[in-house]
């Protein structure tokens, strides 16, 4: 089990650094630039920009497109990529911030300590802020965070995933992600200000359509009605 572990941490360094230029250039991850645009992003991750999906329109477009960050065919799979997928945001039009997930096989029976052990030896020694970070902020979740990497710029945070099966990284530009978050906040206010004008709007489509196939029913009958 140790000869296993002892593989598999290396392993793992790789994987979560490549291809960063040094062990503290935070400002890309695997070929995507905080910042990008979302055309360019696209293009590198190899997946049509129609695959975008828009989750805040207002005061800012917050934007997430999927990401495979890892090659679909391996040589070797006992050298498999642990990263199982990953999630691209944007706030208008500009990379903010990056989700990825660790496979659960690939760090089965790994501990916290052992994926702080390893992610250090390519981003140097992690603080542990006791404090949570929004995982999948369009549906409110939050996560404690594990670790964190960061300089004046950016910060890579690590936390279980919400099953608590396996881990992610939750990577973002400061001053963007700021930015998106507060919109998201302000975006929340104003949808839950202006639910009831949106309801009422909604019913008196309704009441409109009800109308409607009642009037042509009504032509209909009228027409047709024998005593």
């Amino acid at each position: 089990m140790i000869h296993s572990r002892a593989l598999t941490i290396p392993m793992l360094c790789v994987a979560v650094g490549a291809p960063m230029l040094s062990a503290t250039d935070f400002s890309s991850y695997r070929g995507m630039q905080f910042g990008m645009n979302l055309s360019t992003a696209a293009k590198q991750a190899g997946t049509n920009l129609a695959e975008a999906r828009t989750i805040h329109q207002r005061p800012a477009v917050i934007q997430e497109m999927d990401w495979q960050p890892r090659p679909p065919i391996m040589a070797n799979p006992a050298k498999a990529d642990p990263v199982k997928d990953g999630l691209l945001y944007f706030v208008n039009g500009e990379l903010f911030r990056i989700v990825v997930t660790y496979d659960r096989y690939k760090v089965q029976g790994m501990t916290a300590e052992d994926m702080i052990d390893g992610i250090s030896a390519t981003y140097g020694t992690a603080t542990k802020p006791k404090a949570e970070i929004a995982y999948h902020s369009n549906y409110g979740e939050v996560a404690t965070i594990l670790a964190r990497w960061e300089d004046s710029q950016y910060a890579y945070n690590l936390v279980q995933t919400g099953d608590k099966t396996s881990f992610a990284m939750i990577l973002y530009s400061k001053t963007l992600d700021a930015s998106a978050q507060a919109a998201i906040v302000e975006s929340a206010r104003l949808d839950l200000l202006e639910a009831p004008q949106r309801e009422i709007e909604k019913q008196k489509k309704r009441d409109q359509s009800e109308r409607l196939v009642l009037d042509q029913a009504r032509s209909v009958n009228k027409l047709n009605f024998r005593p």
